[in-house]
C-alpha cells in the first residue's frame, strides 16, 4: 500500500541563504583584488612576489596535509594572501612561504580544518615570521629608480644574510611618530603614498572593499564598527588632554594595519564571536588592546597582537553575552 511520501526532517535551520561556505570565500578573495593592485602600484613587483609565496605555502602545506578537495573552498586563498598583505615588501620568498605553511598547518590544519581554528591563521602565520625573522620583519625597502625593480632581499637564498644596510629604510608612519616624534598627513595615510608592509597602504581602497562585503552581509559590520569607535574615542581622549605628546585619532585609524586587520581579519566568521552582543565587546577590545600597545608598548604596531589577544576570550565572549531563551527567566537560559 503506497502513501505519502516520506520527508526527511534535519536539525535546524530549515531556510538557505543560497550563500555557500565556497561562494563566501571566493567573494572575499575577489575583494581583495583591489587592494592587492594598490599594493602593486606602490611596490611594484615585489608584492605579487611576496604575496605569491605566501600564498605557494599555504596552498601545498594544505594540499599535502589537509582534507581532500579543501583547496576548492578558498579559505587558504584568503589566508595567504592576507598574511602576504601583511608582510614587508623585501622580505625574502622564501620567509613568506615558510610563514604560510606554518599559518595554515598550525593556524588551521591541527585544529580539525576549516571551521575549527581558534585564531586567525594569516596573523598566526605574521606572528611566527616576526618571532623567527624580527630584523627582516621590520625592515622596509627604500623608493626604488624603477617601477620594475624587485625591492629588497625578494630572491636572497634560505638561511644566507641580507644584502648591505644601505638599500632599506624604516621609515613607516607608526615607527616615525612613535621614535622620532615625526607625524605623517592624514592624506597620505588613505591613498598609501607611505612606507610600511603592503596592505598597510591605501586606507581608502580597504574601507571601500570592506563596505561592500558588509553590504553582501559576508561579514559583521559591528565588529570593524567597534573597532573604529572605540581606537576613535580612545585616541581622541589622549589627544586632547596631551595633543603634543598623543596623535590624533584620524593618525591612529588609517595608519598601520588596523583597517586591513579591521574588515578582513578581526571579522573572520570562525574566530569571531557568534552574538551581536559579543561583537561589539570583542571590537572595542581590540580597538582598545592597538591603542594601548601603540603609545605604551614596545612595539610600533598592535594590530596582530591586538586581535590574537580577543581571539582566545571569545569563547568566553560567546559565553556572558548569549540571548535569554524566549521563554525563560533573566539569568536563566534553561
Amino acid at each position: 500500500m503506497s502513501g505519502p511520501p516520506l520527508r526527511l526532517v534535519t536539525a535546524s535551520p530549515h531556510l538557505g541563504s543560497g550563500h555557500s561556505t565556497r561562494r563566501i570565500m571566493w567573494t572575499v578573495v575577489a575583494s581583495l583584488v583591489p587592494v592587492m593592485a594598490t599594493s602593486v602600484w606602490f611596490f611594484g613587483p615585489s608584492a605579487l612576489v611576496v604575496t605569491g609565496a605566501a600564498t605557494a605555502g599555504v596552498l601545498v602545506t594544505e594540499r599535502v596535509f589537509g582534507a581532500r578537495h579543501s583547496l576548492l573552498d578558498g579559505s587558504g586563498m584568503i589566508t595567504g594572501i592576507l598574511l602576504g598583505l601583511t608582510l614587508p615588501a623585501g622580505l625574502p620568498m622564501w620567509m613568506a612561504f615558510v610563514g604560510g605553511a606554518f599559518a595554515i598547518g598550525f593556524g588551521k590544519l591541527v585544529f580539525g580544518g576549516l571551521g575549527q581554528n581558534v585564531f586567525n591563521p594569516a596573523l598566526l602565520g605574521r606572528a611566527f615570521l616576526q618571532a623567527a625573522f624580527p630584523v627582516a620583519m621590520t625592515t622596509w625597502p627604500a623608493a626604488q629608480a624603477s617601477w620594475w625593480q624587485l625591492r629588497g632581499d625578494n630572491l636572497a637564498l634560505p638561511l644566507m644574510s641580507a644584502r648591505a644596510p644601505d638599500v632599506i629604510t624604516g621609515a613607516t608612519p607608526l615607527g616615525l611618530i612613535k621614535f622620532e616624534g615625526e607625524t605623517t598627513a592624514i592624506r597620505d595615510l588613505m591613498f598609501g603614498t607611505t612606507g610600511g608592509s603592503l596592505g598597510e597602504t591605501a586606507g581608502l581602497v580597504i574601507m571601500a572593499c570592506g563596505l561592500y562585503l558588509a553590504l553582501r552581509n559576508y561579514l559583521n559590520w559591528r565588529i570593524p564598527a567597534s573597532i573604529f569607535l572605540s581606537v576613535f574615542l580612545f585616541a581622541g581622549v589622549l589627544h586632547l588632554i596631551l595633543p603634543g605628546r598623543y596623535p590624533d585619532p584620524l593618525f591612529m585609524l588609517f595608519s598601520g594595519g588596523l583597517m586591513l586587520g579591521a574588515w578582513y581579519m578581526a571579522t573572520d566568521m570562525v574566530t569571531s564571536p557568534v552574538t551581536h552582543r559579543g561583537c561589539w565587546v570583542f571590537g572595542a577590545g581590540i580597538g582598545a588592546l592597538v591603542v594601548v600597545i601603540r603609545l605604551w608598548g614596545g612595539l610600533a604596531e598592535g594590530v596582530m597582537y591586538a586581535i590574537l589577544l580577543m581571539n582566545a576570550l571569545v569563547p568566553f565572549i560567546n559565553r556572558v553575552t548569549q540571548p535569554r531563551v524566549f521563554g525563560t527567566l533573566k539569568g536563566r537560559a534553561s
